[in-house]
Parts: structure tokens; sequence; C-alpha cells
């Protein structure tokens, strides 16, 4: 055992002795974070999460009850503070201020939208009309936001339109009124849902009073995307040295002595193993100091780290089985980090993405290190990231096992 660490400690100081490596290990992670911080103002005084007075233009060509409604939702003193929106008639002027970047996103919504939900009195509705939602590219997370809202309303429509069929249908079958006042009472009981505002679609405090609401930091996304991106770098670049090592006569040298094949190679995995734990403490810790970011409960912080390091070392190892050279380690583990980060959700939120990518995505240690340190930053504690944790560990035994067939198969260390 003491073999073992002392191998693994020789690699973590000569991973942290190569500037080259350092770079992207530590200064990468930190810089994009940094300039991500900035872009997604992060670091202005407008609000703790760094989204607010998102400018939205909204065309009310219905008019009715339901469409000034949903005016009513954006101008409310509840969105104040994360919406900003103006009420504009022209929507050709409105597209194209979209196009120059002067609002984040339109909505339209259209003439009769009102009716076609609540019919009047004596008519049938010939179908619901849609909003239209034209959304500015460039602005993916405030676009979000302002969609979220939109559907959170629309839910609320719809909820209100089942529950008062279901009120009408039990009133006819309990003889409380007659069939052909159906369409009378629906509708009175739509309009009625329809007077209001629908003031309580968002709220931003908690509904419980006693306990202070969650503050959402967008570093809290950010930040551990960046992290665990650049530790697939680091899990590479440690199976790469195993096999410069290989290559260069280090590794024959050293089973010469008395140490075994299966001591230098569980030396080379802790290593890398200890390199990308501390990798990611050094990042959390700097990101703490340097932005005060809070990752959550400590502990629960560090069995993640510990798991997500685990399934990517998982994933470092296999690829150092598979190939042949050092050189194809560095040109697929870049490869690989690009990916992973892509799939795992350091550039995208996964929730906006069709369910079949999200299930792809779960082959990643990306996806479900982001989806724990989320859950943490979020306020949850151990019990809620067991999901991500247990993942993470049965990926890096998978990824090992496999990994450690095609070693002995290979003899690629003797």
């Amino acid at each position: 055992m003491n073999k073992i660490f002392l191998i693994g400690w020789k690699d973590v100081r000569l991973a942290f002795r190569d500037r080259a490596a350092l770079l992207l290990m530590l200064v990468a992670p930190f810089v994009l974070t940094l300039g991500l911080g900035f872009v997604t103002g992060r670091f202005s005084n407008a609000t703790s999460s760094g989204i607010s007075n998102i400018p939205v233009a909204i065309i009310n060509q219905d008019g009715g009850q339901l469409g000034n409604a949903l005016v009513n939702t954006f101008q409310s003193k509840d969105l104040a503070e994360l919406v900003s929106p103006t009420v504009v008639t022209d929507e050709a002027a409105a597209r194209k201020a979209v196009d120059e970047d002067k609002y984040a996103a339109l909505i339209v919504v259209p003439k009769g939208f009102t009716e076609s939900i609540i019919p009047a009195q004596g008519k049938s509705a010939a179908g619901v009309l849609q909003i239209n939602l034209y959304a500015n590219p460039t602005r993916p997370t405030s676009v979000g936001v302002v969609k979220t809202i939109l559907e959170e309303y629309l839910n609320r429509i719809e909820m209100g339109r089942v529950s008062g069929t279901v009120v009408v249908t039990q009133l006819v079958m309990n003889g409380l009124i007659k069939p052909q006042e159906a369409n009378k009472v629906g509708a009175e009981i739509g309009a009625r849902q329809g007077e209001s505002p629908v003031a309580p679609l968002i709220r931003l405090k908690n509904v419980n009073q006693d306990v202070a609401p969650p503050k959402f930091d967008v570093l809290a996304l950010l930040a551990p995307g960046m992290a665990l991106m650049f530790l697939m770098y680091t899990v590479s670049n440690g199976g790469r040295t195993l096999l410069a090592e290989r290559d260069q006569g280090t590794l024959p040298r050293l089973l010469v002595s008395p140490t075994s094949t299966f001591q230098v190679l569980a030396g080379k995995v802790l290593g890398i193993f200890l390199t990308g734990v501390l990798q990611m403490l050094i990042l959390i810790g700097g990101t703490t100091l340097m932005f005060g970011l809070d990752w959550g409960d400590p502990l629960a912080v560090m069995l993640l780290v510990l798991a997500a390091v685990f399934g990517a070392v998982g994933w470092g190892i296999l690829l150092t089985s598979l190939a042949k050279t050092a050189g194809q380690i560095s040109a697929i583990g870049s490869a690989m980090m690009l990916l992973f980060g892509i799939l795992g959700g350091t550039f995208i939120n996964l929730a906006s993405l069709p369910v079949w990518f999200q299930m792809i995505s779960k082959i990643t240690p990306n996806a479900w290190g982001i989806d724990g340190f989320t859950t943490l930053a979020l306020g949850g504690g151990l019990a809620g990231i067991l999901t991500p944790l247990l993942a993470l560990v049965t990926m890096g035994v998978v990824l090992f096992g496999v990994a450690a067939i095609r070693f002995n198969r290979r003899n690629m260390i003797g």
C-alpha cells in the first residue's frame, strides 16, 4: 500500500510542476468562468442572479380578458426586477428590434385568443389560438426566463379551463343546472377566472415565510460545468503520461524493482485520482474566495467531488486501455473533453433539450456532477444528491472493470 501511495503522490507532484498542464487544469477554468460571469452579468449589482430587466416586447392583439391578464402579469410588481416589458403595436418593427438585440423576445397575443378559450354565450370554440414567441438567439438565458413565465401563465389558463369543464359537468350530472345552461355557466366561470391578472403566477419569495429563500447564483451553474469539463483533460492527460512512460522505458525499469504490476497500475490510477481531486478543490476554493460563490454543504460537496473524479478517472483509464500511443490519448482526450462538456450541460441547459438528448448526457460524469452541484447550490443537502453520487460511483466501477480487462489482454505496462 505504501508503494501505491508513493507512486501516486509522485505523479501528483509531476502534474503540478507541468506549467502547460496547470494552464488547462486551473487557469483556463478560472478565466472562462470569470468571462462567462461578466457576460451573464454576475458581477453587476443588479440582482443576485445576474439576470434582471430582461427587455420584452408584447403585442396584445387580443384585447380580451386573458390577453390583458398576460400583459398585467409581465407588468406586475413581482416581476419588476426580472423583466422590463414594453407594449407595442407594430409586429414587423418589433421583430426587427429583436433581431437588433433591443429585445430578448417578442410575445404576440393573437386576436380572438380569449374567445378561443372562453367562448361568448351561444358560441362554440373553433380551436384554441396560439401565443407566438419570437426569441433572440443571442440571449438564450433571458429567453428561457421569458418562456418559463409564459408557459406558467398558459398552464394556469389550461388548469382553469379543465377545472371549469369538470365543475360544469358535475353540476349537470347532479341536476343542479340544465344541460342547455352548461355553455352559459362555463362562460361565466371562465370570465371570472379571466378577470384576475393571474397574480400568483411567479413569486420571488419563499412560500414558507420562516425559511429564507434560496439565493440563485449563475456561477453555481458555470463554475461546476467548467471545472468538470477541464477535469476530463486532467484524467486523459494522466493516461497519456502512463503510455509515455511505457514508451520511454520508465515503467519497465520500475517493474524490475520489487514492485508488482498491480502496484504500479494502482499507483498511477491513484495519482490521476488525487490530481483530479486537488484540481476540483482548488477551483472550488478559488471561486469561493474570489467570487464569494457558495457551493453548499461542505460534506456533500466533498463527497460529490470524490464521486465525480472517480467517474471521470474511469473514462480516462478506459481511454488509456484503448489507445495505442500517448499521441492518440492527447487527440481523443481533447475531443472527449469538449464532447462531454457539450453533452454534460457545460454550455447549454439540458432541461430545455429533448428527452433523448438528456438521456445520452447521462453517460458523462459532467451531467451528473452539474446536477449534484446545482442541487447543493440551491440549498439541497446530501439526501438530494444521492442519485448523482450513486450514478458516478457506478460509472467509475463499470469503466474500471472494462479497462482492467483490456489491460490484462494487452499487457500494456508489462
